[in-house]
């Protein structure tokens, strides 16, 4: 079985499900105002939106005929979390490359 977290960055690891997501922040679409920018079929489409709702990404509604998709952000949170973990590390790494360059300069200024 696999983890959310996995499930979540496996469909983010497409540059069109990252696209349709971009566009669901914005607000409800269906398939077909979902398609519009990319050069693919609406099954093709609806094949990403499969990903993008097993991951739980996406909800898609029922309303008459019309079936619209919204972005469910929570995954999305779990992703930040984890990457916010990592914070420390990077902010380490940029304090300790910026004091080296610091010294380097120093260094040249005073040589």
């Amino acid at each position: 079985m696999v983890d959310q977290l996995s499930s979540t960055f496996a469909a983010l690891a497409d540059p069109t499900r990252r696209a349709i997501l971009a566009r669901l922040a914005k607000g409800e679409a269906t398939v077909t105002e979902l398609a519009e920018p990319f050069a693919m079929s609406l099954p093709a489409v609806s094949k990403h939106l499969k990903v993008l709702e097993k991951a739980g990404l996406i909800m898609r509604g029922r309303s008459a005929q019309w079936r619209p998709c919204r972005l469910d952000a929570e995954p999305l949170k779990a992703v930040a979390d984890w990457v916010g973990d990592y914070k420390q590390f990077w902010e380490s790494s940029f304090d300790r490359m910026d004091t080296l360059l610091k010294d380097l300069r120093k260094g040249q200024i005073d040589g």
